[in-house]
């Protein structure tokens, strides 16, 4: 099929929809809301029946290991490859509909977040072609720097605004997963889903060479 016919078109826009929501839909499992303890705590006798030094150590461990899960931002991660590899794929209006949904269904401050994926997402599109020429590890060091710049323009805009922002260390933590997962997104969006980089003076969906 041409890749750039309008049934391929259709059917391409349409697949990065259905894979953002499956995104969002796991991350609005409860799995990340989940405590991670050391022990399971009906294993374990209340701790009114135990001596007063376990008790307060068993205080000590429930409160050292009750953390959030952290994982990578794979919609953005998603966005970036698709974005690099074939722009017509991913359109400015399609990526703004999805990322606004993002904000709304993981309850970020409307807006914010996902204007600052798109102009990202429209930085790199600008950059496909030197990027294409280049190795994957310049990708891969322009894909870390505007993740790092998302992070920071949104912690700016939140401050300057009064608007509580995500606890730093979580935000940061996110930010290394995604830059390191990164890879394997790339490895899966051209070997699984089949996207890759148009070929030179290949006719892009404007009728321009690519």
């Amino acid at each position: 099929m041409d890749e750039l016919s309008p049934l391929r078109l259709f059917i391409m826009r349409s697949a990065f929809v259905a894979l953002a929501l499956l995104i969002l839909f796991f991350h609005l499992l409860p799995i990340d809301t989940q405590p991670v303890t050391l022990f399971a705590p009906e294993l374990l006798p209340p701790l009114e029946q135990i001596d007063p030094a376990e008790a307060r150590l068993r205080a000590l461990l429930d409160q050292g290991t009750n953390r959030h899960l952290v994982g990578p931002d794979l919609l953005i991660a998603f966005a970036f490859a698709w974005s690099l590899r074939r722009p017509e794929y991913v359109p400015t209006l399609l990526l703004a509909v999805v990322f606004l949904m993002s904000d709304l269904m993981l309850q970020r401050p409307p807006g914010l977040w996902a204007l600052l994926a798109l102009l990202a997402c429209e930085n790199l599109k600008g950059r496909s072609r030197i990027l294409r020429d280049s190795t994957f590890g310049a990708e891969w060091v322009a894909v870390a720097i505007l993740l790092t710049g998302i992070l920071l323009a949104n912690r700016i805009v939140l401050f300057i605004m009064l608007v509580p922002a995500p606890q730093l260390r979580l935000g940061l933590l996110e930010l290394g997963i995604t830059v390191l997962i990164y890879p394997a997104v790339v490895f899966i969006t051209r070997s699984v889903m089949g996207i890759r980089r148009a070929a030179p003076g290949e006719l892009d969906a404007l009728g321009g060479r690519a």
